[in-house]
């Protein structure tokens, strides 16, 4: 028997949020297309490995066969929101012990893929700065429409910074009311250092009207604010999404 699940008005709302995501990621660059993403944030719990489920999810709606590469090493998560776990993973197909089609796997989500890292993985900085790894996302990219790269927080690890160099642009994930200034402009500093490319901040736990259709306000041709009309009430501790579609997380990672 069929297994029915109630969507709510907050999945389509993040549903949305997440196209318009992919959509701004899209037309990014017309001359130099994005086509392989990093996900980052500066802080741990600020929803980066969420985010980057419900982007490939969106990517793969829009008709692209998407892939999600786990390349944080010591605390892996997209395997547990998805449900699948493999044998092998990046460290084996950088060994050349498996190729990388025999280690991708798929999801329960229709043209999305998954492919993990083994647990306690030696040296991750090492291994993502390699040219096999550069390599390996080159290939992706020949495969998949789109190769999403979920990645360790900067502000613990260097990780996210040595993998930025081998994506076309990175995402920098911040939680409202959670992540500190200086901890962010760290962040942001870091990245730039290592040269990366990014291509915009995404924000998460952010509250919502619904009945205002994301706007908190409004603007004149003229360029002069107008106040949008006053909202009936405010919701309390639960994460929805906020102005411009890029702003949400269901999960606390």
């Amino acid at each position: 028997m069929a297994r029915h699940v109630q969507i709510t008005a907050d999945d389509a709302l993040l549903d949305n949020a997440a196209k318009t995501l992919a959509t701004n990621i899209q037309f990014a660059s017309v001359d130099n297309p994005i086509r392989s993403v990093e996900v980052t944030s500066s802080a741990p719990n600020e929803g980066k490995s969420s985010l980057a489920v419900l982007l490939a999810k969106a990517m793969a709606q829009g008709g692209q066969r998407v892939v999600l590469v786990e390349c944080d090493m010591r605390r892996r998560s997209l395997g547990g929101i998805l449900g699948v776990h493999g044998r092998s993973g990046v460290y084996s197909v950088l060994a050349g012990a498996v190729k990388a089609s025999e280690a991708v796997l798929t999801t329960p989500i229709s043209g999305v893929y998954l492919l993990d890292c083994e647990p306690y993985i030696p040296n991750p900085v090492d291994i993502l700065s390699s040219q096999r790894f550069i390599n390996l996302i080159e290939d992706l990219k020949k495969d998949y429409g789109y190769v999403v790269v979920d990645t360790p927080p900067l502000s613990t690890f260097v990780d996210a910074a040595v993998v930025s160099g081998a994506v076309d642009g990175t995402l920098l994930v911040v939680r409202q009311n959670f992540v500190r200034r200086d901890e962010l402009k760290n962040a942001y500093d870091q990245l730039k250092k290592a040269n990366a490319n990014v291509i915009g901040a995404v924000m998460t736990f952010c509250e919502a009207d619904k009945s205002e259709q994301y706007y908190s306000s409004y603007y004149r041709e003229d360029g002069t604010k107008v106040k949008s009309p006053k909202s009936k009430g405010k919701r309390g501790g639960k994460a929805e999404p906020a102005p411009t579609g890029a702003h949400y997380s269901r999960y606390d990672r």
